[in-house]
């Protein structure tokens, strides 16, 4: 999911729903004439070139309205598997001409917004719900109802497109036509309703593989892997700077507290640490344990650039853990039982293997080398130094401004498996 939220404005949308994009093409997405015919074949041929759900959905109303269809709003709702987004909308109407991708986050199907909507009876129970909005009755059947006929909407249809899973998807169609909606629509878009159903199927398909590849791999080597780097041996050596964190007194923790309890403390750090990587540009790549692995990419990033990214997440994360033991988030132990959390990051640069490794049915898309194992070995001396942050003399030779002249030597160390001391320096 895109965390770049956008300002909704003119729109308004309730709480627990993002706007993520927004297409204003408006009418000339699509010609000027069309039949429904024209429609059905733009449906079986060109439309399936479109990868862009948004974009095709946009284009097909436009399409509609140039057969004169008599639909001057239409929202698209799926179901979606992700983390932290339970589904994805978008949002179509004649008047102000925009076209919006929406998502409703966890919390969206507990709002009193959604679940008075009608729209919750029709992806829950599969109805088909009409309200006459020229009708007192319809009018005050619920505040969206009452929001459309304010607008100037006559009739609002809402039905279910299939279901996959638990909660259909859906589809939402409104007119400002006096009467409502002509009977001879209702025929005419049912078939055209079907055929756009299945180009939604094979892009909920595709949008579900893209988030579990990145919820468990990430987006880098989850792209990787849907591109095809599926065999074991593919992958490419890059230049990055590694990154590891290790939570300290982690064994005697787990021994002391129950099994979810220790799982609520570790999700607590992990979300802190991750957060800090990632908003830096940092890609995690696994978490072990009570540990995270990540690299800044030089090659995406630059090589001052990854490695002033390395260390300000590293600063970042520190600063967040610190956050946490101030002000610890509901559903954590009883403090005494892991107060303080302290934790230590090492961060080391070189050439490491980015790609699958493992049996020949069982991969995992890591790094390893070299870099990755003097990393370690870094974050290792965390504690026999007394200090959190602990970064090596490559990193520190690229750094920028104050984040290099801001550090203190701490002294050449020997690292297990290296074959000279390295020297090692504090952030």
């Amino acid at each position: 999911m895109n965390t770049h939220v956008l300002d909704p404005s003119p729109r308004t949308y309730v709480q627990h729903i993002y706007l993520l994009a927004r297409s204003n093409r408006g009418p000339a997405c699509a010609p000027e004439t069309q039949s429904l015919e024209d429609v059905h074949d733009w449906l079986l041929h060109e439309a399936t070139q479109i990868d862009n759900v948004m974009l095709m959905f946009e284009e097909f109303m436009w399409r509609c309205k140039a057969a004169h269809l008599e639909i001057d709003r239409c929202t698209l709702h799926i179901g979606t598997l992700h983390p932290k987004v339970v589904g994805f909308s978008w949002v179509w109407n004649s008047t102000d001409e925009l076209c919006d991708e929406i998502a409703a986050d966890a919390n969206a199907v507990n709002n009193v917004a959604f679940t008075k909507n009608p729209l919750y009876r029709v992806m829950r129970e599969g109805e088909i719900i009409k309200v006459d909005l020229e009708t007192e009755e319809g009018v005050n059947s619920g505040t969206l109802m009452q929001d459309l006929a304010e607008q100037g909407y006559t009739s609002y249809v809402a039905l279910p497109l299939s279901a996959a899973g638990e909660i259909h998807n859906a589809m939402t169609f409104a007119t400002k036509r006096p009467g409502g909606f002509p009977d001879v629509d209702k025929d005419r878009i049912r078939t055209l309703i079907d055929l756009l159903a299945l180009h939604v199927e094979r892009h909920i398909v595709k949008r579900i593989a893209r988030n579990v590849a990145d919820t468990y791999l990430g987006p880098i080597a989850g792209q990787r892997v849907l591109d095809g780097e599926i065999r074991r041996g593919d992958g490419e050596a890059i230049k990055a700077v590694v990154f590891m964190s290790d939570m300290r007194g982690f064994t005697q923790l787990a021994d002391r507290l129950s099994g979810p309890e220790v799982t609520a403390i570790l999700n607590a750090y992990f979300d802190k640490i991750s957060h800090s990587v990632l908003s830096h540009g940092g890609e995690i790549l696994k978490f072990m344990g009570d540990g995270i692995l990540a690299v800044f990419d030089q090659q995406s990033l630059g090589e001052s650039a990854a490695a002033n990214a390395a260390v300000q997440a590293s600063k970042a994360a520190l600063s967040a853990i610190e956050d946490l033991n101030t002000a610890p988030p509901d559903g954590l132990p009883a403090p005494e039982y892991w107060h303080p959390l302290k934790i230590g990051i090492g961060l080391h640069r070189g050439e490491v293997f980015f790609g699958n490794v493992g049996g020949e049915e069982r991969l995992d898309f890591t790094v390893i080398g070299r870099a990755v194992n003097e990393t370690s070995r870094v974050e290792s001396l965390c504690k026999p130094l007394g200090r959190e942050l602990l970064l090596t003399e490559p990193v520190r030779d690229v750094l920028s401004g104050d984040l290099q002249t801001g550090l203190n030597a701490m002294g050449e160390h020997a690292l297990r498996g290296v074959g000279k001391p390295v020297a090692i320096f504090a952030a």
